[in-house]
């Protein structure tokens, strides 16, 4: 078993090891801004959408897949720090870092048409396709409702008996939970009714050469092509977005 220092905490991977097969393989890598520090990312209709953060930086963006190129941006107010990003029916839900506000998007035009309160702060966001899933620097996930926002449920996620905490950007796919760790190069795939670690992904061979030992820029941004099963990963301010297929898990 091997053990992940970079979260200041032992980390047993299931089914992965740096020394063993990673779970995936690579298909191929697309241009993505550097100076993008992307906190939620989406494929929609052949577009991304992407949530970046920082102070007076953030945004929500419609990106060219191939080109990486911006198609159309909204920018948030320099309070505010952008963070996960989902889509549900026609509209775009964001979460904010501290200020405890999240924001609606219409899907379409990417014009602000509500805002929603939480408490604590906000990282990851999902859906499920009925509510929304975020994170918030913990070990747990709230499910929202996506008209009140009321918390409906809590699910406390574990690789064993132990919580893991820092699950960030999150996807909701085929059933499970992908999500990233935060300062890691690891996604796990979680069973979102239990909150357990069915698998450890090492997508550490992706990290740019000039990222590697950034406590930044680092591993974040998970999409999913439900069309070809692509899983398509970046991180906060990386040169490219990278496509992968995924294997299942290690029984």
């Amino acid at each position: 078993m091997s053990r992940n220092t970079l979260l200041g905490l032992s980390i047993v991977a299931l089914g992965c090891t740096p020394d063993t097969p990673t779970g995936w393989t690579l298909l191929e890598s697309r241009p993505h801004d550097r100076g993008a520090y992307t906190q939620g990312l989406v494929l929609h209709d052949g577009v991304f959408l992407e949530s970046t953060g920082l102070y007076g930086q953030s945004q929500v963006r419609r990106v060219d897949p191939v080109s990486g190129q911006v198609l159309a941006r909204i920018t948030l107010p320099a309070e505010r720090f952008g963070e996960g990003l989902a889509l549900l029916g026609e509209r775009l839900y964001q979460l904010t870092w501290k200020s405890q506000v999240g924001y609606v998007y219409d899907l379409t035009s990417l014009a602000l048409v509500d805002s929603f309160s939480y408490a604590g702060e906000g990282w990851g966001l999902t859906t499920d396709g009925s509510q929304l899933i975020m994170s918030d620097g913990s070990a747990t996930l709230r499910f929202l409702d996506p008209v009140t926002f009321d918390v409906a449920r809590e699910v406390v996620v574990r690789d064993g008996n132990s919580p893991l905490p820092k699950l960030n950007e999150l996807e909701y796919i085929n059933g499970e939970l992908y999500a990233n760790i935060y300062q890691a190069n690891w996604i796990v795939r979680i069973d979102p009714a239990s909150g357990q670690v069915r698998q450890w992904l090492d997508f550490s061979s992706l990290v740019p050469r000039d990222k590697q030992g950034s406590s930044e820029d680092v591993l974040n941004g998970i999409a999913h092509d439900p069309a070809t099963g692509t899983l398509y990963i970046t991180g906060k301010r990386w040169p490219e977005i990278f496509s992968v297929r995924v294997d299942p898990p290690t029984p």
